[in-house]
């Protein structure tokens, strides 16, 4: 199933991915490091395993960087 997403203000369409969780691992990323907003709001870690994603959501998927 094909989904068509708004990912960090860019279209996409995904193929296989149903959550939050499979976003981040089909783009290579550790849920540990970022912090997602799903259509406006804060999503809590622990939900991203049960957070469904559906046809024209938007999501801002923010990396924390370290540093000083």
């Amino acid at each position: 199933m094909t989904i068509r997403l708004t990912v960090n203000g860019k279209r996409v369409e995904l193929d296989g991915v149903r959550t939050i969780a499979e976003l981040l691992r089909s783009r290579g990323l550790d849920p540990r490091l970022v912090a997602v907003e799903h259509n406006g709001e804060i999503v809590p870690r622990e939900e991203y395993e049960r957070r469904e994603l559906r046809d024209g959501d938007v999501l801002e998927v923010v990396h924390f960087v370290g540093g000083g």
